[in-house]
């Protein structure tokens, strides 16, 4: 990648308020037309949003959209649409048993919510507050209890495929258990038993570092020093005994290249994770019994770094783009695609922006929370955000209902959706990408005012 480093956060504040105006005006009309029996909107064909679920894991993005939008225009009807909606629709999401999704869904509704409150930026009494607090503790719980425990003291909270299932996406919603741990709350077991939710956040967090990140150390015989950083979508165990079997990947290509959405999960949600260690008393560390302060940051840097160097160097072609998969099949047709800017409108793969924004978010978060060593890690972020806010990535057609053009979702499902004459998807939107689009705006502009932004 190509990283300038020129640009700045003000400098992109313009950009991006236009985005916002754009995005809102969408956002109302998307609000205005979607029926919840509807279920979740999803990703867009021929422009129109459509609903593809295998969980509801969309509708908070949904409705958080609006409530970003509020945050950053102020006008009225963006928040009495993402506050009506959320009251109305997302309570079955707190103490929905069969996803890892939480952390995505309540933390981009309740989460944001509460964030506008303890901001002044939106009236409210102390119940609703309360409120808000009470389904961020519950959602954390929930997500809390599902739980494989493996030897040595680890484990993981399980995807929907199953007790022995690891996702990568997980480490990004994991953020849950972070809140409700700084809300005082905790998950109670059998005869009462406490369970502390900072413990299954950094017993989670460092499983996943361990599984699902490679740092060229040797693990397998892809385990490489040129790889370094490379992610798995899935690590798959034998619950019965505790141990690991093997690396998979459902959304991915194949086990031993990187799906690079899974890659860009990763590197937000380390540094994310990172950020919020940082920020604990070691008291809470002491407590919860599972590792020090130190060690907790020693190892969530590491893989934040892996992975955005992976991206940095692996992943994303000269614009910070990156295409579904570094291991796509038919990547090699494109040449050196790594030493060219991204083409979403080629013939063979498909690139996914959504990958793209939510990584440039994952680079700003780790070179903030590095200081003046990471500044080529914000630099790269900000070039990734320069390229995603203008055309061809973003939407200007006000006909279509999509942010984010060219996002992708399930490549080897075949569900994203391929225009007439085409060959590959492009042109598309996800509610994920559109919502990741706009946190990443959000971020930026708080940056151009000596603010900061953060889940907690």
């Amino acid at each position: 990648m190509e990283i300038r480093n020129n640009l700045s956060a003000a400098g992109l504040v313009p950009s991006i308020n236009a985005m916002f105006m754009l995005a809102s005006d969408k956002t109302l009309r998307l609000s205005h037309c979607w029926e919840a029996l509807m279920g979740a909107p999803v990703v867009t064909v021929d422009g129109r949003y459509t609903g593809r679920n295998w969980t509801q894991w969309t509708q908070g993005f949904a409705y958080g959209n609006a409530i970003l939008c509020y945050d950053v225009t102020g006008h009225a009807d963006l928040l009495k649409a993402g506050r009506s909606h959320t009251h109305a629709h997302m309570a079955e999401h707190l103490t929905h048993t069969g996803v890892h999704d939480h952390g995505f869904n309540n933390l981009s509704t309740y989460g944001q919510l509460r964030r506008l409150i303890l901001e002044g930026r939106l009236e409210s009494n102390d119940s609703e507050l309360r409120s808000y607090e009470l389904a961020l503790k519950v959602s954390g719980a929930v997500q809390a209890a599902r739980w494989t425990s493996l030897a040595d003291g680890r484990g993981y909270i399980y995807s929907f495929n199953g007790i022995h299932s690891l996702f990568i996406d997980t480490i990004r919603t994991l953020r849950i258990c972070g809140v409700a741990h700084k809300l005082g709350h905790a998950l109670l077991g059998e005869q009462d038993r406490r369970i502390n939710l900072l413990g299954r956040l950094l017993t989670h967090a460092r499983t996943s570092a361990e599984f699902n990140i490679y740092y060229g150390e040797g693990r397998d015989s892809y385990d490489i020093a040129e790889a370094r950083g490379r992610t798995v979508h899935e690590a798959i165990f034998n619950p019965a005994s505790g141990t690991f079997r093997c690396p998979s990947s459902q959304q991915g290509y194949s086990p031993f290249t990187t799906w690079t959405r899974g890659l860009a999960w990763a590197m937000l949600g380390f540094a994310e994770e990172l950020e919020f260690v940082s920020s604990l008393p070691e008291s809470d560390f002491a407590s919860d019994g599972v590792m020090t302060k130190a060690e907790a940051i020693f190892f969530m840097e590491k893989a934040a770094r892996a992975t955005c160097d992976f991206y940095l160097r692996q992943a994303s072609a000269l614009d910070g783009i990156c295409y579904w998969d570094t291991g796509a099949p038919d990547l090699n047709r494109l040449g050196d695609w790594r030493s060219s800017r991204a083409d979403p409108f080629n013939q063979y793969e498909p690139v996914d922006s959504s990958a793209a924004a939510i990584a440039a978010q994952g680079l700003i978060r780790l070179g903030h929370a590095m200081g003046e060593a990471g500044t080529t890690y914000l630099d790269a972020g900000l070039t990734i955000a320069e390229v995603l806010l203008k055309e061809p990535y973003l939407s200007s057609d006000p006909q279509h209902q999509g942010i984010l053009l060219h996002s992708i979702y399930h490549r080897p499902n075949g569900w994203d959706h391929v225009q007439k004459g085409a060959k590959i998807p492009f042109g598309e939107s996800s509610m994920w990408g559109d919502y990741h689009m706009l946190e990443l705006g959000l971020l930026i502009l708080r940056l151009a005012e000596n603010k900061y932004y953060t889940f907690f």
